[in-house]
């Protein structure tokens, strides 16, 4: 599956397929009002125009001839979080903040191939570390995680909407 930088003009397809994707992520007891209240917020085709076009953050995609099946966004830099600050212990680091796969596309090597193609970017980047929050009920994600190399090194808290998750801090080196 390729995978390349996102462009202006995959922004309504990356929100459309963020807004697919973030609700099966989320823990069972969150709401859909919490869920679009974040999708709007984060999620929305109007932060994906910042986000491609911000140095700081790099999305990736994965395009299957003009479909996009998944994506990620790298953040470069230090978090702001205290609690993860605190936990990382590879430094420079760089957030994998998304990796989403649409359901339709799952087991098919899309995700190892946005995670491949995510550490080879925090490495052009600089980045020695990478770490990433994941919810600590979504053992899907922390499963794939692990088998990336990830490991658990704290947690932190994620708001959606009105709800406030337990995330699990993840870092592995680069």
């Amino acid at each position: 599956m390729p995978v390349r930088p996102a462009t202006p003009d995959d922004v309504d397809a990356l929100a459309a397929l963020a807004a697919l994707t973030f609700p099966l992520a989320c823990p069972p007891g969150s709401t859909p009002a919490d869920q679009q209240e974040f999708i709007g917020r984060v999620l929305s085709p109007e932060r994906f125009t910042e986000y491609v076009v911000d140095r700081g953050r790099a999305v990736l995609v994965a395009d299957d001839d003009g479909t996009l099946t998944g994506y990620t966004m790298l953040v470069d830099g230090d978090p702001t979080d205290e609690d993860v600050r605190a936990a990382l212990t590879v430094r420079p680091t760089i957030e994998l903040s998304k990796c989403y796969v649409h359901p339709d596309h799952h087991g098919a090597g899309i995700a190892h191939a946005l995670m491949a193609a995510s550490l080879d970017e925090g490495r052009r980047r600089g980045a020695a570390g990478m770490w990433l929050g994941v919810n600590q009920q979504n053992g899907r994600a922390r499963a794939f995680y692990e088998r990336s190399g990830f490991a658990v090194v704290g947690t932190k808290h994620f708001t959606v909407g009105s709800r406030v998750e337990d995330d699990f801090v993840l870092e592995r080196a680069l």
